[in-house]
């Protein structure tokens, strides 16, 4: 009687283990994560406006929309760059020509008197813009 040791394919006695270790992967993952959920509301921010409150409901857009808005001190912004009057009417003008669908919501500083909102609105309509949505904030709570 010989006894033998039986060898698997690979050559040894005990095999290899063929198992993923999948923890690192999980710690990794929940760490981007965190950092995205932590970063991302950091992306959308704009000009930092003093908003009037409404009970209005929030208007539903399938597009990202153009964001004009009007600080305290009479400044225009598209998006974060301050425009003149003249480069606002242009560069919506050319907005519009690329996406003639493209929603644009004007945010006025609750400071802002209503004249100069009323301005860069017109400004707006002279850049071909029929439909305009004014933002605000929510009323408090």
């Amino acid at each position: 009687m010989s006894m033998g040791v039986q060898f698997n394919s690979q050559g040894s006695e005990h095999g290899t283990m063929s198992d993923i270790n999948v923890t690192p992967m999980v710690d990794i993952m929940l760490v981007l994560l965190v950092i995205f959920m932590v970063t991302a509301p950091l992306l959308t921010q704009g000009v930092d406006v003093n908003l009037p409150s409404t009970k209005a409901s929030p208007l539903q857009s399938k597009q990202e929309p153009l964001i004009v808005t009007v600080n305290q001190d009479g400044i225009t912004y598209i998006e974060k760059t301050p425009q003149s009057t003249t480069q606002l009417i242009e560069k919506v003008a050319a907005i519009r020509k690329s996406n003639p669908e493209v929603p644009i919501y004007v945010k006025g500083d609750r400071k802002t008197p209503y004249g100069t909102v009323m301005i860069v609105m017109s400004q707006l309509q002279q850049a071909g813009v029929d439909r305009v949505g004014l933002v605000t904030d929510p009323p408090a709570q």
